[in-house]
């Protein structure tokens, strides 16, 4: 099966939804957990507290 654009683009667009979730889940879970996490910021690979973001 072949999609058009229209089926291509609200793929592309649940799938960022579903990344932005996740991200806030994340986040959430570390800042509960008093958690640190690696992110990558400015080109540089860096470890921050989920208080931070």
């Amino acid at each position: 099966m072949i999609m058009n654009e229209l089926e291509v683009a609200e793929m592309q667009r649940k799938i960022d939804e579903g990344i932005l979730l996740a991200q806030e889940r994340l986040i959430k879970r570390a800042k509960h957990d008093n958690l640190t996490l690696v992110v990558a910021r400015n080109g540089q690979v860096v470890e921050l507290s989920a208080e931070e973001l």
